[in-house]
C-alpha cells in the first residue's frame, strides 16, 4: 500500500512502502548541503541603485549591464541530467535548477508541473515566470526578498522545493504507470470477451 507520510525524522513527506525513498533521500542530501551552504554565502545581498537609470533598483543579474557587479556563475552537479546553476550580482541571485528525467515520461512530467507552477509565480514571490535556457525552473531573489523574509527560510524552501519536485515527479510517473496498466488491462479484457 503505497502513501503519503510524514517522516518524524525529518518533518519531510515521504512515500510509504518505497523502499527507493529513504536511499534516494539519503543519496540526495550532499547535493542539497552543497546548494543550501552556496546559497547561505551566496544571498549577502544589499541595496544598489541602477546606474543608468535614476531612481530605479533593478536586478543586476537579470540586466547583465556592469560586469563589475557580477560575480562568476557557480555551477553544482548531481549528474549531467540533474544541475543547479547559481548566478550572484550585488543585489540579487537568480537560481536555476535542472530537474532529473530519465526518459520522455520525466520530460512530460516536468515540463507540464513546471508550467503548472509558473503560472502561479507571483503566488510564491521568488520563482520566474521563464526559466533561463537549458533550465527547468528558476527562482530570482533580490535584496527586497532577503528583507522581507528570513534568509535561511528562502534558503530552506528552495532545498525543500527542489527535493519535492523529484518525488512529485516520481510519484506522478508511478500514478501515470499504475493507470496505463488498468487500462491495457481492461482493453484485454474487452477484446478478450
Amino acid at each position: 500500500m503505497r502513501g503519503k507520510a510524514l517522516c518524524p525524522s525529518s518533518g519531510l513527506w515521504t512515500f510509504v512502502g518505497c523502499c527507493r525513498c529513504k536511499a534516494m533521500a539519503d543519496s540526495y542530501r550532499p547535493y542539497l548541503k552543497c546548494i543550501h551552504t552556496t546559497l547561505s554565502a551566496a544571498l549577502c545581498l544589499q541595496n544598489f541603485p541602477c546606474q543608468q537609470v535614476e531612481r530605479q533598483n533593478k536586478p543586476e543579474v537579470e540586466f547583465n549591464n556592469n560586469s563589475e557587479l557580477l560575480l562568476k556563475p557557480i555551477l553544482i552537479c548531481r549528474s549531467e541530467h540533474e544541475k543547479c546553476f547559481i548566478e550572484t550580482s550585488i543585489n540579487s541571485v537568480r537560481v536555476s535548477f535542472k530537474i532529473k528525467q530519465t526518459d520522455q515520461l520525466d520530460a512530460l512530467l516536468v515540463k507540464k508541473y513546471m508550467a503548472f507552477l509558473m503560472q502561479r509565480a507571483e503566488a510564491l514571490g521568488v520563482l520566474r515566470r521563464v526559466p533561463i535556457d537549458g533550465y527547468d525552473v528558476s527562482f530570482l531573489i533580490t535584496n527586497f526578498h532577503c528583507q522581507q523574509f528570513n534568509q535561511q527560510k528562502l534558503i530552506d524552501f528552495i532545498c525543500h522545493f527542489v527535493e519535492d519536485i523529484n518525488a512529485e515527479v516520481h510519484e506522478l510517473k508511478l500514478l501515470v504507470n499504475t493507470r496505463g496498466r488498468a487500462v491495457a488491462v481492461d482493453y484485454m479484457k474487452m477484446l478478450s470477451a
